[in-house]
């Protein structure tokens, strides 16, 4: 139960931060239509669960609950997606990873196209 606790504080300060950078982010570098809040806090987000992974690899504790897949998943989950990728590199996985990858992106770009066009039907 404590574990719940510590993903559920973590990933609530994880998703208020995104809002934050990404908004801010957005308001201060307007590039088109480029969603710059988004890949700011994407790339931030891989960065900070490597090195949290990396930590936590060696100090197993409680934290990582917080943290990793509290902060982090609240933060974007895209920091998860990207750690997977380079563990399946790390193992020369590497036509799991290509499948992961190729898999992950284009399903969920057809899930989005979906999801819109059945809320566009029940409208």
């Amino acid at each position: 139960m404590k574990n719940i606790l510590l993903i559920f504080l973590g990933g609530g300060f994880g998703s208020i931060l995104r809002y934050l950078i990404s908004t801010q982010t957005q308001k201060l570098w307007t590039i088109n239509s480029f969603p710059v809040g988004t890949l700011v806090v994407n790339i931030l987000g891989c960065f900070i669960i490597g090195f949290l992974t990396s930590y936590f690899f060696k100090n197993d504790n409680y934290l990582k609950y917080l943290l990793i897949t509290g902060f982090c998943g609240g933060f974007t989950t895209f920091s998860t997606f990207s750690v997977e990728n380079y563990s399946l590199w790390q193992n020369q996985q590497y036509g799991i990873l290509l499948l992961y990858v190729l898999i992950s992106v284009v399903l969920g770009l057809v899930a989005v196209v979906i999801g819109m066009k059945s809320n566009i039907l029940l409208s």
